[in-house]
């Protein structure tokens, strides 16, 4: 199955995470299919916080793709902010 998820990169207890589609078997930080975005949750001052790709995430879901837990949170975290 496919899925969308988060691919952890940067230095240590400094968190940055790619938005990924990739194979649910693969490694957590393995190889992916396609890069939707990104996550910052350290992001401070203007550094922004989630980047994403909405068009890309709605071909990969009209697939068949699964979101993770955490992506859908974010997904829907940004829907709300855009709507206010």
């Amino acid at each position: 199955m496919v899925t969308i998820r988060l691919s952890r990169r940067v230095a240590q207890k400094r968190p940055f995470y790619h938005i990924v589609v990739t194979d649910s078997r693969n490694r957590r930080d393995g190889r992916y299919v396609g890069r939707l975005g990104y996550f910052n949750p350290g992001a401070t001052g203007e550094e922004t916080r989630l980047e994403l790709a909405k068009d890309r995430l709605d071909f990969w879901v009209g697939k068949g793709a699964q979101t993770s837990e955490r992506v859908a949170s974010l997904v829907k975290a940004q829907a709300k902010q855009a709507s206010a």
